[in-house]
This record gives structure tokens, sequence and C-alpha cells, in this order.
């Protein structure tokens, strides 16, 4: 039984003293169970009040007022910006990796391609196929990088160190794009190309890969059979300036450090005393020795000091007061008493006394002194860089007055240490690149030259320098060296038949016990028609040891003459 009331009945005053019957009590009280009281029913309800609905009213005018603005908004005022972003919420712009660039050797040997990597399925991953003895002048690159959600923040290849970094801006190419449209499961349903990739250009490089490869090997095997720290050598045209073949051993594996991944590898390579990062050929500094001694020859000539036929007597030392106490002579050593010497002599079985006597004087024989000295090694390359050239970006140290006193707390410049740079001790360093180059500048009749790993590099440009010197005066420079090869002198060991080789030794002293020393050659051949200029180093030996440098040029050029003849032709 249901009451709806929508208001309290007023009682009549007729009935006001109307009692309520017990059977109208039990009988609502007998039908209360048949209530359903989840839906109100017997229970009484009071009408809204009009202020209730007033409000009720109000809120939802408000309410479907603002929907209906919002909507006008975003459909129609900015319906279009809605509409894109709605649409790329389906298309993915992904980028297309550029092919970074191919290097091949002067011949058009592969030395660097592409390959699409298992571990990289993005991008062609780079494969360094030269071999060993490439790494120093190739280097290695870094790949393109993603975050630990597996979004890309860099999209470009990094070279680092050699070619591959000198040259990034031609190698690395120009990455394209396209549009790919998935569907909401991530299927991919189209895809469209927005700009295609272009590849990087293919470095044709000056390097004969075939004679660095073999280079290297001599180096490699004679270094670690007589205990050398390492070992470089450079190889260069002396008419266009381009290296034939540069190496340095120990090297790294380029892609070991590409990849990143072998993490003992370059920890390995990190934590070696021998320093397998370090480009020996470009990079490394080392005393040179009696490698500087034609330098200091077209100085002493240039500035007519001697005549090349003057004869110098070494008994096997010199003698100057001590000027700590002048009651005792202080004594500079030659290797060897050689007997009176000319200049082509002198060059050829290397004398000290004689380059202590054109140096820094002695007697009756004026000497360049250090000033001179440091004139004419800039002169040939040495001491300065060339930040815009990587081959040429180590300076090197000449010393001097200012030097000395610098790094030695204002002590003075004594006559003693022009006699010792004069032999190219001291504090002097250089790079074998900078002795290539100075040696070829005495082959080439002085022209310094821009050297280059690029086939036909110098091209179009100014690549050599006139330095001014005599013609007359370095052909005796070169024929003292020749001498030391045909004449018994000290580079006697390269006269092989096959090549006619002009050249100098230098055996660099280390550490104030001289328990080590620096192995080196340089020198030039076809004698009579130069064409080719070396240099190189075996790197801290022990001082007792006879094999280095020398007997390193002796296999190289046994192999020259057999496997690559075009290079020994007059």
């Amino acid at each position: 039984m249901r009451f709806f009331w929508s208001k309290p009945r007023r009682v009549s005053s007729a009935h006001a003293g109307h009692e309520i019957a017990p059977d109208e009590i039990f009988l609502d009280s007998s039908n209360l169970p048949e209530f359903d009281t989840y839906q109100f029913e017997g229970r009484l309800e009071r009408a809204i009040s009009k202020k209730t609905l007033a409000i009720a009213s109000a809120f939802f005018f408000v309410f479907c007022t603002l929907l209906l603005v919002r909507t006008w908004i975003l459909q129609v005022k900015q319906g279009e910006t809605y509409s894109l972003l709605s649409e790329r919420n389906s298309l993915h712009h992904t980028v297309i990796f550029a092919p970074r660039g191919l290097i091949e050797d002067r011949n058009g040997v592969s030395l660097v391609s592409n390959n699409a990597s298992d571990t990289h399925p993005e991008y062609p991953s780079r494969v360094y196929t030269a071999g060993p003895g490439f790494a120093h002048l190739l280097g290695y690159v870094e790949y393109p990088k993603k975050d630990s959600s597996g979004v890309y923040y860099r999209y470009e290849f990094k070279g680092k160190e050699g070619v591959e970094v000198f040259y990034d801006d031609l190698l690395v190419g120009e990455n394209g794009a396209k549009i790919t449209e998935q569907n909401v499961s991530g299927k991919v349903e189209s895809e469209s190309l927005l700009k295609p990739s272009r590849a990087g250009v293919t470095l044709t490089l000056s390097i004969d890969s075939r004679m660095q490869s073999a280079w290297y090997g001599f180096i490699k095997d004679v270094a670690t059979t007589n205990n050398f720290t390492g070992g470089a050598g450079v190889l260069l045209d002396i008419e266009t300036g381009e290296i034939i073949a540069m190496t340095s051993f120990p090297e790294f594996n380029s892609t070991v450090l590409s990849e990143g991944e072998d993490t003992l590898a370059i920890k390995g390579y990190v934590s070696n005393k021998a320093e397998p990062f370090l480009n020996r050929a470009v990079n490394g500094l080392y005393t040179p020795g009696s490698i500087v001694k034609p330098f200091l020859a077209t100085g002493a000539l240039t500035e007519k000091l001697i005549d090349p036929n003057k004869k110098i007597l070494s008994t096997g030392s010199i003698s100057i007061p001590n000027p700590f106490d002048p009651k005792k002579k202080s004594v500079f050593m030659d290797w060897r008493a050689h007997g009176w010497v000319d200049m082509r002599q002198a060059l050829a079985v290397s004398s000290d006394v004689y380059f202590y006597e054109i140096g820094g004087g002695y007697g009756d024989q004026q000497g360049l002194g250090i000033y001179n000295i440091e004139k004419y090694l800039r002169l040939f390359g040495f001491g300065q860089a060339n930040e815009d050239n990587f081959l040429l970006s180590t300076a090197g140290t000449l010393p001097n007055p200012e030097w000395k006193s610098k790094n030695f707390d204002g002590e003075i410049w004594r006559v003693g240490d022009t006699y010792n740079s004069a032999i190219g001790q001291y504090g002097m360093q250089v790079t074998p690149l900078q002795a290539v180059r100075g040696i070829a500048a005495v082959a080439n009749d002085g022209k310094l030259l821009e050297p280059t790993v690029l086939k036909d590099g110098n091209q179009g440009r100014a690549y050599a320098k006139d330095l001014g010197l005599s013609s007359d005066d370095l052909a005796v420079v070169r024929e003292g060296m020749r001498d030391a090869v045909r004449s018994g002198g000290t580079a006697q060991n390269i006269n092989i038949s096959g090549v006619q080789i002009a050249a100098k030794t230098g055996t660099a002293e280390l550490d104030s016990k001289k328990q080590f020393v620096n192995s080196w050659i340089v020198g030039f051949f076809p004698y009579d028609k130069p064409r080719y200029a070396f240099a190189m180093i075996m790197e801290k030996g022990p001082h007792e040891n006879t094999v280095g440098a020398l007997y390193v040029m002796r296999r190289f050029f046994e192999w020259l003459v057999v496997s690559a003849p075009e290079y020994v032709k007059e």
C-alpha cells in the first residue's frame, strides 16, 4: 500500500476529536513487510522547493553553455590545428641515415666500406678492410646515439682521429627522412619518402696499401723482437707532397673503438704503457739526434761559415773550460775518432766533432750559434705547427736561451748547450712527419711541401714554398748523404741492388743514464732523380741494441724492389 501525499491534510474541526481505531493501526502494520523500501515505498516524500530547482537549473545552464563554447573552440576555432595533431599521432617521421663516404687507396683498393650491421640495423656500420697498419691514418667513428628509451638524440656519425675526423665534412653525407603511417596497433600501413639521403664523398687516399702493410709488419717485427717501445715510418712524394705510406706501431683496432662494445679490449688500450692511441708518425715527439746534421750543414754553407771541402780533425772529442771550475774541462765526445773529415765525409760518417764546431764554433772555426741553428731548423719546417693540416698539428721544441731560462729556473745558455743542440740532443724534439718534410726539401732543391694524404690533394693550390737556398749547397748535402750509403758510412746497410738511396742515420740517447735510444733514419731515392723521401724511427730501445731503424729500412727496400718496382725506377 503506497501513500503519495503532496502535503499534510488539514483536519477539520468537525473531525478534530475523531479517534483512530485500533484496526486501522493494525491494518497498516500488517502491510509493512510488503513495502519496497529501496523504491521509497511506504515513505513520505516532500516536494522539491522552487529555490532548489532554480539553483539546479542555473548550474545545468552554465555547464551546457561551457560545453558548447569548448566544443566550438575545439572544432571551429582550433579545429585544423587539432586535426593535424591527431594525424601526427599516426604519422611518424623516420631518419634515413646517409651512408658514410667510402675510403680507398691510390690504386682503388678498399680501405673503409659500409655494411648493414646486426647490432645497428638502422644505419650502415663502418667496415675497416685495410688490415693492420692503418688505424692511426684512418681513425674511427662514433655511431648515432639513442637514449635509454630507444629514441635517437644524435643522428650523425662522428669522426674520431685520422682521416675520419679531418675529412669528416666530406665523409658524413646528408641524412634523409620518411613518414611512416601506423595503425592503432603499431603496424606500418604505408611509407612516404620526404627527403632522400645523400651518401658521403668517396675519398681516394695517396696511400699505397701494399707498401703501408708491409712497412708496418717490418716495424712490428723489429720492435717486438728487439724491445723497442714502438715505431713509425713516413714516405713522401717530393714533387706532389702526397704521402705514399704512413704507419705507426702499436695501434688500436678501429672497429673495436667504433662499436665501443668490447670494453675489455678498450681498457687494454687505455692501460697499455706503449700508448697505442699515439700516432707516432704525426704526433710523436722525439729527440732527433744526428738526423738534424743535413740541415745544419745547409745553414753553415748558406751563411758561408765553412767551405765544404775544408777538413776538420776529429780525435774523438773536443774540450772547453768548465764554467763552474776553470781548472777542469768540459769534454764533448764524438761517437768515434774519424780523423780529418770534410762536410761530405762528416755527413757520411756522422762526425759529432765536425758539427760541434760548425754549430757552436771552436778555435778558429766560426759556428752558427744557437739562434741560427734555430733559424735554419725552422726554415725546414721544425718547431712550428699548422692547425689546418692534421699532419702538421704538433710543433715540437727547438731549444734556445729563452726556452732554457723558462724551463730551468733562469739558468743561462752556455756553448755546451749549443754543441748538444748541433747534434740534435738537449731539449730538441721533432716528429717523423717534420723530419720527412725537411729531408724532402733537401732532395727537391729547396721546396718545403704541404703534405697531404689525398691523391691529387695538392692540385690546384699552392703547396710548395721555395726556401731560397743554393742548389750547389744542397747538392753537397745530398752527396754526403749518398756517401753515407755507398762509401762505408753509417747507412751502408741499405746499399742494395735495384735502388740508389741517400740517407742519414741518427741515434738519440735518452734519459740521464742513457740506457735507451731512439733509432732514426731519413733519406730519399732514387738518388740521381729523387722522387721520394722517407723518415722512420724505432722508439726507445736498449742502448746496446744494434738492430733498429736501419735494419727495418733494409727489409723495406728489399721488399720494394721486388714487390713495387715502379717506385724505384729512375
